[in-house]
């Protein structure tokens, strides 16, 4: 990936109407949001209707029209990752609308610190999930959006969100804990 600096400054330039800058910043970012893509594609059917590079390109010609002030790279790889997110969901309710209760996209919420057996969670089930955790502690549901779908490390988090890594690693021990139970019930 290229230079988070001049990642940064190139967001700050399309931000400002600079479309030539937006142009320069596609090659930079492509390579992570394709990360982004398949991260959120990681257990998914080979015979999935929609494709990691399709959900990069949508995600993408979505943020053109933005009009937005970009803070810096992980304001918009976390951004990016919300946008292919709620994508995902949009796509798995339309095809269960469609199907009636067919098929659901599925995905696993794995992490380092949640023991292994957590149940396969219905892409549909984890954004419910997602929305009960942010009604009750909204930055512990940025948190996750951040590490887990954004892909950003401690160090940008701490950026982004100005918290320590201790009251990261909190919130987040307690937030991943949350769904756990949450979708245990489910």
């Amino acid at each position: 990936m290229g230079d988070k600096g001049e990642i940064t400054r190139l967001l700050n330039q399309w931000s400002n109407g600079d479309k030539q800058a937006g142009e320069s910043l596609a090659p930079m970012v492509y390579d992570e949001l394709q990360k982004i893509a398949r991260r959120l594609f990681r257990d998914e059917k080979k015979s999935h209707t929609l494709q990691p590079t399709a959900l990069v390109h949508e995600a993408y010609v979505r943020l053109i029209d933005v009009d937005l002030t970009w803070q810096d790279r992980a304001h918009f790889f976390s951004l990016v990752a919300r946008m292919m997110r709620r994508l995902l969901v949009n796509h798995a309710n339309a095809r269960k609308a469609a199907k009636r209760g067919g098929d659901a996209l599925r995905v696993t919420f794995n992490e380092p610190g949640v023991p292994d057996g957590t149940p396969d969670a219905d892409l549909i089930d984890l954004e419910e999930a997602l929305q009960g955790l942010a009604k009750l502690d909204p930055r512990k549901a940025e948190l996750i959006e951040l590490q887990y779908f954004g892909g950003l490390s401690f160090r940008e988090m701490e950026e982004v969100t100005g918290l320590s890594s201790s009251t990261l690693d909190r919130d987040l021990r307690m937030a991943r804990a949350w769904l756990k139970d949450y979708l245990g019930k489910i």
